[in-house]
């Protein structure tokens, strides 16, 4: 059975992908399509709005394409564990996948809903928590 000491990613960047990725899994659709307002205007709402310029979407690409591929291939294998597709008796099997599959990591990962969610359930199979980390990040 595999535990967090197997993993290459340390859980500071786990932890930073978490808070990160949750700062974007918050944003909205565009309520001003035509760009007629600007944000002091509307309340500062365009911030919490999806744009293709997205800053934090920029930072956590970039946060991606920063890991080494075994970094990149444990981030997927602890989502797919989060979201159910085995338990840590398959953790080998997981990572094995997804390194078979490791191409285009920062797009496959931002399209999934809830992917935070899904990185921590897999932690917490694995015996492991970033609650602390997170805490200290925010």
């Amino acid at each position: 059975m595999a535990d967090a000491g197997d993993l290459t990613i340390s859980l500071e960047k786990l932890a930073y992908f978490v808070v990160k990725v949750r700062e974007y899994d918050v944003k909205d659709a565009p309520s001003d399509v035509d760009g007629s307002s600007n944000a002091s205007d509307d309340g500062m709402v365009s911030v919490l709005e999806d744009h293709g310029d997205d800053p934090v979407r920029a930072e956590l690409y970039a946060f991606i394409k920063g890991l080494n591929d075994d970094e990149k291939v444990d981030l997927v294998a602890l989502v797919w564990l989060g979201r159910g597709d085995g338990d840590a008796d398959d953790w080998e099997e997981l990572r094995a996948q997804a390194a078979a599959n490791n191409h285009r990591t920062a797009r496959y990962l931002l399209g999934i809903p809830l992917v935070g969610d899904f990185v921590e359930e897999g932690l917490e199979q694995l015996g492991a928590s970033l609650s602390e980390l997170e805490t200290e990040m925010l």
